[in-house]
């Protein structure tokens, strides 16, 4: 069974996540990561599970304006950010709202990164992807999650290892039901 793993990144951390959901994936499928830069419906229209995220900007799926805010964050002198390649292009909601992409036929889950605290006060991102899979006609087949990170752009602890578990769940769940992704 194949998976794939689309995901949007300005510092680093959602790729971090992609990676670690990736690895708790691959004990049931080959599991390939792909930026949203990158992500064409050849990488992912066959995948028996497609899984997508990116971080929480300004409460949601980041925008054009907010990408460029964090590269200017960046930019500044001592703060220790570096931003990813492709950060400042395409992001998820671009991807999702593409009339270009991909009808969805099979099954998905969302993902998040964002600040510690109340989802009313920080956002969360991994909504409007699951919204935007499921207009796609993706089955989403759990709820969004959401991964944390500190004030200063950091993943906060623990993190990887409950994104590396939330992978194997996923997978687990496909895998106890008989033909989970037959006619998918």
């Amino acid at each position: 069974m194949q998976a794939v793993i689309v995901y949007e990144s300005m510092f680093g951390n959602t790729r971090t996540i992609a990676h670690a959901i990736g690895a708790g994936l691959a004990e049931y499928f080959d599991v390939a990561i792909v930026p949203v830069a990158r992500a064409y419906p050849a990488t992912y229209g066959e995948a028996d599970l497609v899984v997508v995220g990116g971080p929480t900007h300004v409460h949601g799926l980041s925008r054009r304006s907010s990408r460029q805010s964090a590269a200017k964050q960046a930019e500044k002198t001592g703060s220790g950010l570096t931003l990813e390649p492709d950060a400042t292009g395409e992001g998820l909601r671009d991807w999702l709202a593409s009339p270009g992409a991909h009808r969805g036929h099979g099954l998905a889950a969302a993902f998040d990164t964002r600040m510690r605290g109340p989802a009313t006060v920080t956002g969360r991102a991994s909504k409007g992807v699951a919204r935007g899979l499921r207009r796609r006609g993706y089955e989403l087949i759990a709820a969004p999650e959401s991964f944390l990170v500190t004030r200063q752009n950091e993943l906060c602890t623990g993190e990887q290892d409950r994104a590396r578990a939330w992978g194997a769940a996923l997978a687990a769940s496909l895998s106890l039901a008989p033909d989970a992704t037959a006619g998918a």
